[in-house]
């Protein structure tokens, strides 16, 4: 079991650093610029620091999945992930939201990003953390 979670954390890493590009560049990426006094410049952002904290996330997440749940499908892994993802999103956009001035569009992007983010790992670890 211990080897199948960790193959289904670095893929959820994997599809967790798509999704992220596609969410924070494409989608987000203008917001942000709007917004420079908010974000370290480019050049002193901590990028390792982050891949490091999204590892450690994707593997905790798996490791949940294999360890405390017995049922696991696809289809369970979906609501794993939409309850994490509910959990984690509204701390993410909303909790930041009410403490730091972003505009609404981004605590809601946050929200539904990660949401999605949680039910693709969901479906990940269900296909491949089985016993």
């Amino acid at each position: 079991m211990g080897k199948k979670i960790v193959i289904g954390g670095v893929l959820v890493f994997i599809a967790w650093a798509v999704l992220d590009f596609v969410i924070h560049v494409l989608i987000l990426g203008g917001t942000y610029a709007q917004q420079p006094e908010l974000w370290r410049p480019q050049a002193e952002m901590k990028i390792g620091v982050m891949y490091v904290a999204v590892l450690i996330a994707a593997l905790a997440f798996a490791a949940l999945w294999g360890w405390f749940v017995s049922d696991r499908t696809p289809v369970n892994g979906a609501k794993f992930g939409l309850v994490w993802g509910i959990g984690m999103g509204v701390s993410m956009g909303y909790g930041t939201y009410a403490v730091m001035p972003i505009p609404y569009h981004m605590a809601l992007v946050w929200f539904l990003g990660t949401v999605v983010e949680a039910v693709v790992a969901g479906l990940i670890v269900g296909a491949v953390v089985r016993d």
